[in-house]
Order: C-alpha cells, then structure tokens, then sequence
C-alpha cells in the first residue's frame, strides 16, 4: 500500500472517529422540561435597536403590559410565581459596603437621584423612587413614577423573602472587594441556601468571590471564553477540560451549533461534570432573551438547561404547559 493511501485511510478514519464522536443523531435525549431563568425578575422591556452600554433603556420601554420594575422584591415574587426556576439580579456596592439590588451605572437614568450606587448609602438609596425615569412615549408621559419608592432592595433582604428559591447574583462592577464582600456575606448563609447560589459578573470579583468560597459557582467573561477555548480545542475527542467541569456557563444560540456534539452530546458530557447550561438569544452580548413563541422555536428539542427570558409572563406557559 503507498503512503498516500495510507495517509488517506489514515485521515478518513480520523474524521469519522470525530464524526462519530460528536454526532447527536444516533441518541434519544430523555424527554424533559427546559427551565427558565428570569433576567431581572419580570422586568419593562426595551428595543434592543441601536442600544450601547451607555443606553438609557429606562427612556425606550415599550408600552407597559404588567406593574413591576426590574430587580424589585415584587417582581423577583412575580416570576417566581409564573415559573420561573432561577431568578436573575443586579448588585452594586453602596458607600457603607452594603450590597444594593440595582442595574444601571448610574441613577440619573431611572431614579430621582443622582450619581453612582457607590456614593450613597443603604439608607439614602432606600429613600429614591426607582419608577422615576421610566418612558415609553419620549417623555410625555411617566407611568411608574411615584410607584417605585423605597423598592430598591438590599441583598439581605432578597435572601430572607426567597430562602428556598435559586438566585443568580450579577456583580455589576469589577473591583476585587466586591467579590470579597459577597463572599462575607454569602459565608453567613447556610449550607442548603448556598447550593441554590450562582454568580456571574467581572473578572476581579469572580476570581476574589471563588478564592474566598470554591464550592461557589462563578462565571466571569474570563471564565466562559477558556472554557469554550479549551472544549473547542479538545471537546472533540470527548475529553472534557477542567474549566468546563462543576461550572456555570452562558452559552449564545449564535454561537451554539460550533461546539463538538451540540446539542444533545454537548448536554450529555456537560451534564456528566456537573456543569450546568444557561442558553441566551443572540450573539449574548446584550442579555437578549427568548421572550416569544417564535423565539423558543430556535431552542433544541429537550433542552435540558436554562433558557433565559425577559419575558418570563410570555412564554412560561409554552415551556411548562
């Protein structure tokens, strides 16, 4: 036999080795229901047209449907109730190192007040409508303001109303003692409280977050874009790379269909080391949701994970008929 023969029996036997071991099409997923994670709660929804990180979403709303403001104890009650699994919230640290539940940089988008979260105390926060800014017709009209007094939750307060329920805490900014305070405060929760804990958010307070507490599950951009370096480098003999193993991962459906065995032995291996799947709209840039009927359509057959939602009142019923 000559050696280009052999090199092509060589190389046909190696695709089909990757072939074979990445294929979905020859397993029969078990037949379950995907869970919902709801991203702020049951939040007012926004056109994602044009936006940037500086955007003023409160200013864009579209017509509101329902009463509840994001990140608010009402609205974490709400989606819980119409069946979402996880709930999704913002922190920010206050000047008395406090940990207070709110999303923008700034408060002059949606309050009444002024400045960034770190300039105020627990106790000045308390005391800003978190309705105020809040528009969907340009600014004619304001909806919510007056309705959103003293709503902004402490972290303290989320886990005594929700001592059961699984929480995914954001850290909104990428200081180091940030992490380290989550962690002094998590440390205070009991066992069976912190197993129903993930966090996500920059890569400085992840890293301090999980130094501080291993068990915890973290996942920072730093984090999500090794696993996914590593399993696309090596997912395709079946091994599975440590990064990927006991983590929380946000995969984009854009970018999905590029990693070996999606999706059902994508699920299976990842399943295999206690890794659990967060599945978002879009290119994941924007925290774009499946917030329609249409939206879920794109979702593989027996998802197993998380899908996330800013519309948790909209497609409950079509996950959990």
């Amino acid at each position: 036999m000559s050696k280009k023969k052999k090199m092509c029996i060589i190389t046909f036997l190696f695709i089909a080795f990757i072939f074979l071991n990445n294929t979905s099409l020859f397993m029969r997923p078990d037949a379950v229901k995907s869970l919902l994670l709801a991203h702020r709660g049951l939040a007012q929804c926004f056109s994602m047209q044009d936006i940037t990180y500086q955007t003023d979403t409160s200013k864009r709303i579209f017509p509101p449907e329902h009463p509840y403001l994001e990140n608010t104890i009402a609205s974490m009650e709400e989606a819980f109730k119409l069946g979402a699994d996880i709930v999704e919230l913002d922190i920010q640290m206050t000047k008395d190192n406090k940990f207070a539940v709110f999303h923008d940089h700034t408060l002059d988008y949606r309050t009444n007040g002024s400045g960034t979260i770190r300039q105020h105390t627990m106790e000045e926060l308390k005391k800003l409508d978190v309705g105020y800014g809040y528009t969907a017709d340009g600014g004619k009209t304001f909806p919510f303001r007056g309705k959103g007094i003293g709503l902004m939750p402490e972290i303290d307060e989320v886990f005594k109303r929700f001592p059961q329920n699984y929480l995914l805490i954001h850290i909104k900014g990428n200081e180091p003692d940030e992490g380290e305070l989550l962690a002094k405060i998590l440390k205070d929760q009991p066992p069976d409280r912190l197993a129903k804990i993930r966090n996500y958010g920059g890569d400085k307070p992840m890293k301090a977050l999980k130094e501080k507490l291993p068990q915890m599950r973290v996942m920072s951009k730093e984090t999500l874009m090794k696993a996914i370096i590593e399993y696309l480098a090596i997912g395709w003999s079946g091994y599975i790379p440590d990064s990927c193993r006991n983590a929380w991962l946000h995969i984009p459906i854009k970018y999905a269909p590029l990693l070996w065995g999606w999706p059902h032995k994508f699920f299976s291996r990842m399943k295999s080391v206690n890794t659990e799947i967060v599945l978002v709209a879009g290119d994941g840039k924007f925290s774009e949701g499946f917030d329609s009927p249409e939206e879920l359509k794109k979702i593989p057959v027996n998802f197993p994970g998380y899908i996330w939602t800013n519309r948790i009142d909209k497609i409950a019923r079509q996950v959990k008929p």
